[in-house]
């Protein structure tokens, strides 16, 4: 069963900068598309971002383009996301999520109902 571990989140203001991580464990193989999404209190998940296992496709939310990058570290199962320039709006419990299906090309999922395994969550709070 695959499992995968949210950390890295806190408290920031706004401005600043975050880098939180997903270690996934439990697979055999890495060549899975791997997403990030976001829940604020009250509101729906949101898609963040996405990345090809090999890193050759990326996918953000505008709201994010230019602030966040995402990368993978296929040697050590990890995702991470780099979050700078950060906005009160910002403020969600990030997850981090799997897709065991099949994409071609550089396709990737943005809907949540794609995404096969999640991991719990790590909060993150931007102060004004």
């Amino acid at each position: 069963q695959v499992q995968l571990v949210e950390s890295g989140g806190g408290l920031v203001q706004a401005g600043g900068s975050l880098r939180i991580s997903c270690v996934a464990s439990g697979r055999t193989f890495s060549a899975y598309p791997m997403a990030w999404f976001r829940q604020a209190p009250g509101k729906e998940r949101e898609f963040v971002t996405a990345i090809k296992w090999n890193g050759t496709s990326i996918y953000y939310v505008d709201s994010v383009k230019g602030r966040f990058t995402v990368s993978k570290d296929n040697a050590l199962n990890t995702m991470y996301l780099q979050m700078n320039s950060l906005k009160p709006e910002d403020t969600a419990v990030y997850y981090c999520a799997e897709s065991h299906r099949y994409y071609s090309g550089s396709h990737l999922p943005l809907d949540p109902n794609e995404y096969d395994f999640w991991g719990q969550g790590t909060q993150v709070t931007v102060s004004s």
